[in-house]
């Protein structure tokens, strides 16, 4: 069962970043702040959930939560700041569109870069707070849906399948037909 808050305080946000491990897209992330009654039956880390499930709660999370926001880092910028910094300017994008400002962020993950609003670290965080397991889900569903509009333009990649991860058939396709600007240079792409 996941837990509704670190600190009790009623304006913490739950944040969380998707594709940091792909070799093409944008790094997302997603920061939301529940009601402490919010608690949908199927929430949870979204690489615990399916497909199909992840879209009924991201539907539930955007139609419930006090606040949510969802932001990106481009390609561009991974490639000259590096993943990690990416990242963290994605966090902090989405975390600064929350409207009430959130009082303190429970972030996914054992780093994080200084903000103006007090944090705190979770590893594995979204899997132990319903916050960042929503933050999660938004983050990757949003972020799989961009890769699904990408891969309309460059079909031969399989991003609506793989969502620029490094699958064999992705990098086949990098050796085959080269990569795209949506594909991150600093990457070991083959």
């Amino acid at each position: 069962m996941l837990l509704v808050s670190h600190t009790g305080e009623p304006l913490e946000a739950g944040l969380d970043e998707a594709g940091r491990g792909c070799l093409a897209g944008p790094v997302f992330a997603a920061a939301v702040i529940l009601p402490p009654d919010f608690a949908p039956r199927y929430l949870n880390d979204s690489k615990q959930m399916t497909a199909k499930r992840r879209e009924q709660v991201r539907l539930e999370i955007c139609q419930e939560a006090i606040s949510w926001a969802v932001a990106e880092a481009s390609p561009q910028e991974i490639a000259s700041l590096n993943i990690a910094q990416a990242s963290y300017l994605a966090m902090h994008r989405a975390a600064e569109q929350l409207q009430p400002r959130p009082t303190h962020l429970l972030v996914d993950g054992n780093r994080f870069r200084a903000h103006a609003i007090p944090h705190t670290c979770i590893i594995g965080g979204d899997a132990v707070y319903r916050s960042i397991a929503a933050a999660s889900v938004l983050a990757k569903t949003f972020r799989d849906e961009r890769m699904r509009e990408l891969a309309q333009k460059y079909p031969a990649y399989g991003w609506e399948q793989n969502a620029g991860y490094p699958t064999a058939a992705h990098r086949t396709a990098i050796r085959n037909f080269g990569p795209t600007e949506h594909h991150r240079m600093g990457f070991r792409l083959l």
